[in-house]
């Protein structure tokens, strides 16, 4: 691009901790903020632009051909402020993983945008896909016929998680029947993603299903991905709390796909003490409105139209990208303009050809209380089932402490916290939820037995070898 100036900087061994835009702009005479483009560099080098015009205020719209996953796993969702695609991982095949994602921002900041994107690269790519659209299924509607399954309601969405689990331990003993140890696309199982939108919703506190729902997510983020059932969702926050609650779910995220869109003031803070962002780093902001800029207006002058100012949406940070200090966006999916029904730019991205994969049996993996409690609903429809406590049963003999460890105990281990948490929405004995010194007089007893492996130096519990 003409006109563009350029200048780099020398900075402390480490790179910059404490960076203040607006004061570099104000250092530079620069009025329009997002004209300014900071990058730290390799080293002890940082880059700072000035463009004529933000370098990612006029966006291309979205092609089949960027959608289409390459041999790499990866479809083209955008670019960088300097022309570089910006790529998402669907698949590793080096690994033979599948993905765990996370999309992070604000409302009106391109989440719904960015996720019908991903479902149409899943669609185009052969790649099964179950989804849950938690805003009553109005963030993505025209994804209705166009993915595998399809709920709209948290109840739905916790019986399309247990589905979901289900598929990754069948592969799990079907994969070790066959001596297999990774995952082929198409042999003999396709790549499958749960994809949650409105995520929040489901794992916020006061969630109706909150405790479930975040064990449920974690074990497809941990077992999952090794036999291709891969989990993405999309929220409104990134902080500890608005996920369940769990740290396990946290690192497991932080491994995946992370983008951080448009963001309030206090989920800066709340990344970086969460680890998703190194402690001292600052992202230049992402103001709603480009190229806008702040001016006191003297009693005689008018008023400045701002009909022609452009909405940030989809300028964002891929966090655990090669690049994550780099300001990109989204190419446009969809029409610009709101569409008085179903956009008729996203159906044509979409095609038409039958998506991939069968609709899960939500019914098949629901309690028979919950069964029992959808039946008696006039409507007769799973979206009315009552709250998890309303519809908790307890089994006819009382299982064991001892028992219900070994039940929700993966192969691989987790720490005591997170095997009480396990242990408090397993369903069994709620009225007497198990306490931290019953727990540890417990796994004494089961470690005496051979039942779980003595501690080591991580403190991670796991069963027995052979057990």
């Amino acid at each position: 691009m003409k006109d563009v100036r350029e200048f780099v900087l020398k900075t402390p061994p480490g790179g910059v901790k404490r960076y203040d835009h607006d004061a570099l702009c104000d250092l530079l005479e620069v009025d329009d903020r997002s004209r300014v483009i900071f990058e730290q560099g390799v080293g002890r080098e940082a880059v700072v632009r000035i463009y004529p015009v933000n370098p990612l205020k006029n966006m291309r719209t979205v092609r089949v051909e960027d959608l289409l996953m390459d041999e790499r796993g990866r479809i083209t969702i955008g670019a960088y402020y300097d022309g570089s695609p910006l790529r998402f991982r669907l698949f590793d095949p080096r690994t033979g993983n599948a993905q765990r994602a996370a999309i992070f921002g604000t409302t009106g900041a391109g989440k719904s945008r960015l996720v019908q994107a991903i479902l149409i690269a899943c669609k185009l790519s052969g790649i099964v896909v179950h989804l849950a659209d938690l805003k009553s299924g109005q963030s993505v509607p025209e994804a209705a016929g166009q993915v595998a399954t399809r709920v709209t309601t948290q109840y739905e969405a916790i019986l399309m998680l247990r589905g979901l689990v289900a598929e990754a331990e069948r592969r799990m003993r079907d994969y070790a029947a066959r001596g297999r140890s990774g995952f082929v696309i198409g042999a003999p199982d396709p790549l499958v993603y749960g994809i949650i939108d409105e995520a929040n919703r489901l794992l916020e506190k006061g969630a109706p299903f909150r405790d479930e729902a975040a064990i449920l997510i974690k074990e497809l983020g941990r077992t999952g991905r090794s036999v291709g059932v891969g989990i993405i969702i999309a929220a409104q926050a990134g902080h500890l709390d608005e996920l369940g609650g769990s740290d396990t779910l946290r690192a497991m995220l932080k491994e995946g796909e992370v983008i951080l869109l448009r963001w309030s003031s206090s989920m800066m803070q709340q990344l970086v003490s969460d680890g998703l962002l190194p402690r001292g780093e600052a992202l230049q902001p992402i103001p709603k409105i480009i190229g806008r800029v702040q001016r006191i207006r003297r009693f005689t002058e008018a008023a400045v139209e701002d009909d022609d100012d452009i909405n940030s949406q989809g300028m964002l940070y891929h966090l655990t990208g090669a690049r994550p200090m780099s300001m990109a966006r989204t190419f446009i999916v969809g029409s610009v303009a709101p569409c008085p029904g179903y956009d008729p730019v996203i159906l044509d991205l979409y095609g038409t050809h039958t998506p991939p994969g069968q609709v899960i049996d939500l019914q098949a993996y629901a309690t028979a209380k919950e069964r029992q409690a959808t039946a008696q609903h006039p409507s007769g429809t799973a979206t009315t089932a009552p709250s998890p406590a309303a519809v908790s049963e307890e089994p006819a003999v009382p299982r064991t402490t001892a028992e219900r460890i070994l039940a929700v105990l993966p192969a691989e281990g987790m720490s005591e916290a997170d095997l009480m948490a396990a242990l408090d929405a397993d369903g069994y004995n709620r009225s007497r939820p198990v306490r931290r010194g019953t727990l540890r007089t417990t796994l004494s007893a089961m470690r005496d037995k051979g039942q779980i492996a003595r501690p080591d130096s991580t403190g991670i519990i796991r069963p027995a070898p052979g057990s």
